[in-house]
């Protein structure tokens, strides 16, 4: 089966193709238009404008990837929520349209599941064994879910107000460092101490699997300015920041792990690319619960993109979870669970 995957959440336009057998699906074509160039100066996305460029960009990547007609594709995945609403509409506009046009089944995708699904991009097929613990870190989202089957999802805690990858962003912006904020802290940490700064640890000692990534940029912010805001401290701030980030994350992850007793543990999203974060959990993993599988998405799979759209549009498409085109909406604040 082969589906057409689209993704317009935000500031990336990108399509895909996918091809799915059993519970293993292979990209046979995958394709991101970026627009981080565009709103590197407004030092963040700006929904307009960047609706406004998908629909500059989505009809010649449209052309690029498949026949006029469709050919070859069994069915088409959109996501259609979260994210900002005017990039949505640009996306599952075009998704409503192809299976009118082409008379293909539609699939909408929620964002957050498209993201788990990039762990099933590997050149080289494992089984995924359940059940499954997913760290979901992103701009937008900081959320610890157990996936007990294909679609089937349990919400164990969130973020009670930043996500991880906006406070990156946001101690970006107070070290002065450049747009994208969350790579740019990643980079500088690697030449910091960790240790010259300590910072708050938020909720690490709470019962729950909740988050909270206000206090520790606050924190941030303040420590920065009494000390001086010199430059050859910013290392070790953004080294700091990133270790009590990284450490909350491996902390509330490690007690999930122990009470759930998954067999599979997963990490997806943008942040799912800082490698302290993939070090510092495959570590604790590997010490604490030996037998468990820590799997990691390919980098290029962590950012947006289609072909992890699709991938999870294939295993709704299994169990004929399709929608009409004519109801399907854009809903930024669609939930995993």
């Amino acid at each position: 089966m082969r589906i057409f995957g689209i993704e317009t959440s935000c500031d990336e336009t990108a399509m895909a193709i996918v091809e799915g057998k059993g519970d293993r699906v292979k990209v046979k074509a995958n394709i991101v238009a970026s627009q981080m160039k565009l709103h590197e100066k407004y030092g963040g996305v700006v929904p307009e404008v960047a609706a406004r460029q998908h629909v500059e960009t989505i009809i010649p990547m449209l052309s690029e990837i498949v026949p006029p007609n469709g050919k070859g594709i069994d069915a088409i995945a959109v996501t259609y929520g979260p994210g900002l609403v005017p990039a949505l509409r640009v996306g599952v506009e075009l998704g409503r349209t192809l299976s009118l046009l082409w008379q293909k089944p539609l699939i909408g995708v929620n964002h957050l599941e498209g993201h788990i699904y990039s762990n099933w991009l590997k050149p080289r097929y494992k089984p995924m064994v359940f059940p499954a613990l997913v760290l979901i870190v992103s701009g937008k989202h900081t959320e610890i879910v157990l996936m007990k089957g294909y679609g089937k999802y349990q919400l164990l805690g969130e973020t009670r107000d930043d996500a991880a990858g906006e406070a990156f962003d946001k101690v970006a912006r107070i070290l002065g460092l450049p747009y994208p904020g969350g790579p740019a802290v990643s980079r500088l940490a690697k030449e910091g101490n960790g240790s010259r700064f300590d910072l708050p640890r938020p909720m690490i000692d709470s019962k729950d699997f909740d988050f909270s990534f206000s206090g520790l940029k606050t924190a941030v912010l303040y420590t920065w300015r009494e000390a001086g805001e010199k430059k050859a401290l910013k290392a070790d701030m953004a080294a700091s920041f990133q270790e009590a980030a990284v450490g909350v994350l491996v902390g509330k992850m490690t007690k999930a792990i122990a009470l759930t007793k998954p067999k599979t543990v997963m990490i997806a999203g943008g942040v799912a690319a800082n490698e302290h974060l993939r070090s510092r959990l495959g570590k604790a993993i590997k010490k604490q619960f030996p037998k468990v599988k820590f799997i990691v998405p390919e980098m290029k799979y962590t950012g947006d993109n289609a072909a992890m759209i699709a991938a999870a549009g294939y295993f709704r498409a299994l169990k004929k979870d399709f929608v009409d085109p004519r109801d399907l909406e854009a809903n930024p604040n669609l939930g995993l669970v």
